[in-house]
């Protein structure tokens, strides 16, 4: 296997991860700032407020996501299993 190859693969797991990450950390992120505009605002300081909007978000946000990142994860590993032969021969 050429340093190359190796590099392609970090690069790809590495696409894969952000592409999985991605929209759970930014719905979270968007819900987090609206949470803390409304805190500023209203001038309450409580650090839970935020706790169950955010975790309603990203549960949303896997249901509605979830079936894309199953056939992406599924879709790398295929073709990660599947080059096995070619990097070892």
């Amino acid at each position: 296997m050429t340093p190359e190859g190796i590099i392609s693969i970090g690069q790809q797991a590495l696409t894969v991860t952000a592409l999985l990450a991605a929209p759970m950390l930014l719905s979270a992120l968007v819900v987090g700032l609206l949470i803390g505009m409304f805190q500023a605002a209203t001038q309450i300081n409580e650090m839970t407020l935020s706790f169950i909007p955010k975790l309603l978000v990203i549960a949303a946000a896997m249901y509605l996501g979830g079936n894309w990142m199953l056939q992406l994860i599924v879709g790398y590993t295929t073709r990660l299993l599947e080059s096995i032969p070619g990097m070892i021969g």
